[in-house]
């Protein structure tokens, strides 16, 4: 098992276990929080981000596994990738995974994050969190790579 591999799968265990704890403590318990910029609220998301394509409830968590499947088999075939972004793929499959189970476990996606300072934002949770900075991440280092290619080309 390759060095990448390792870490990857430890970052998205870690993750996953930690994120579906939280999930089942607002499930089962009430730990609903008031606060004056961020509360605490137990919220059941049955679409994807901001509720959307809620109509395909029942659908979404094939729907979701199949893209996972189809991710997983792109990284089997393109290695290189995995090894580049292993830690933002440990980070989107823990989030995206996670969020998969929930559909299985409660009918929707468990979130609890409701910010209400300035403006009405949506409700979210961790692994919504994880998703966001797993995209970043590869973000960056597009954006990165891309000027370093731009930089190459000039002084060519």
């Amino acid at each position: 098992m390759s060095k990448h591999f390792k870490t990857a799968f430890i970052i998205f265990l870690s993750i996953f276990i930690i994120d579906q704890i939280v999930k089942f403590g607002f499930a089962n318990f009430d730990w609903n929080v008031a606060g004056p910029i961020m509360s605490l609220e137990l919220a059941y998301n049955y679409g994807v981000a901001f509720s959307m394509f809620s109509f395909l409830q029942e659908y979404l968590k094939y729907i979701q596994l199949a893209i996972v499947f189809g991710a997983t088999m792109y990284l089997y075939k393109n290695p290189d990738v995995f090894k580049e972004y292993y830690i933002s793929v440990a980070l989107l499959f823990a989030g995206g995974l996670s969020n998969i189970l929930d559909r299985f476990t409660y009918g929707a996606v468990v979130d609890y994050f409701y910010w209400h300072y300035g403006f009405e934002f949506a409700i979210f949770n961790i692994a919504d969190v994880i998703i966001n900075l797993g995209v970043a991440i590869i973000l960056y280092k597009q954006f990165k790579q891309a000027r370093k290619e731009k930089q190459k080309t000039e002084n060519s």
